[in-house]
């Protein structure tokens, strides 16, 4: 006979995702506390430029300065509530269960490293000196590709409007996220504030996302491998 025991080994907290959440409000409360010259300046000084960037020598100037940490601080500076508050909803829903798996330090690189390199991808795709990239939707659309990849088969909550009733039904994260994938594509040639959003980080984030998660989940399977002795 095999009894089954719980284990009394408890599940490490989750504090990367609360930690990435508290600091995007924080920026964001200080920003909107400026004066709307200083906020301009503000995302002038700490968000990322779309230009200088098209030589050798450039990158090696900006290492120098610190300027190309810009990629990263840009992720906690926000234009507006409703920018903020869509990627704060999308951050919870992805994020606590990819961290869940990853573990937070993990989980911090793929936010931050995702992030920066969505923003990278913008800055090459603008190409123009007269834009400014600010906003987490990179990394966010890091968080969504790695869950897709640690999760094929999960499922996702969607709240349907039928006539007067709304209805609540579960439908494949696979095909949610497909669809969402596919109108970053489209948006990034036409589509509601075309020339505004930067679609490109959305893109590139994502697919960042799916090869991080496809790689740390291999990696974990062969830890687990190795662990059990086979």
């Amino acid at each position: 006979m095999f009894v089954s025991i719980p284990s009394r080994k408890r599940t490490p907290p989750r504090w990367a995702t609360p930690l990435i959440f508290a600091a995007m409000w924080l920026a964001f409360l200080w920003s909107i506390s400026q004066p709307g010259e200083a906020r301009n300046s503000l995302w002038l000084d700490w968000g990322a430029l779309s230009s200088g960037v098209g030589h050798p020598q450039d990158w090696m100037a900006a290492l120098r300065d610190g300027s190309v940490w810009r990629l990263v601080t840009a992720l906690f500076l926000h234009a507006d509530w409703s920018h903020l508050l869509g990627n704060l909803v999308f951050l919870l829903i992805f994020g606590l269960p990819a961290e869940r798996v990853l573990g937070p330090w993990r989980f911090l690189l793929l936010f931050l490293l995702g992030g920066a390199i969505s923003n990278l991808a913008a800055i090459v795709a603008i190409g123009t000196p007269d834009r400014v990239i600010i906003g987490a939707s990179g990394a966010v659309s890091a968080l969504i590709g790695a869950y897709l990849a640690l999760f094929p088969g999960a499922r996702l909550g969607v709240v349907l409007p039928l006539g007067l009733f709304l209805e609540f039904v579960r439908a494949p994260a696979s095909l949610l996220i497909g669809i969402w994938a596919l109108l970053q594509v489209v948006f990034a040639y036409i589509g509601p504030a075309f020339g505004m959003v930067a679609w490109s980080a959305h893109i590139a984030g994502f697919l960042f996302g799916v090869a991080y998660g496809l790689y740390v989940h291999a990696e974990i399977a062969r830890k687990l491998r190795r662990q059990q002795g086979y």
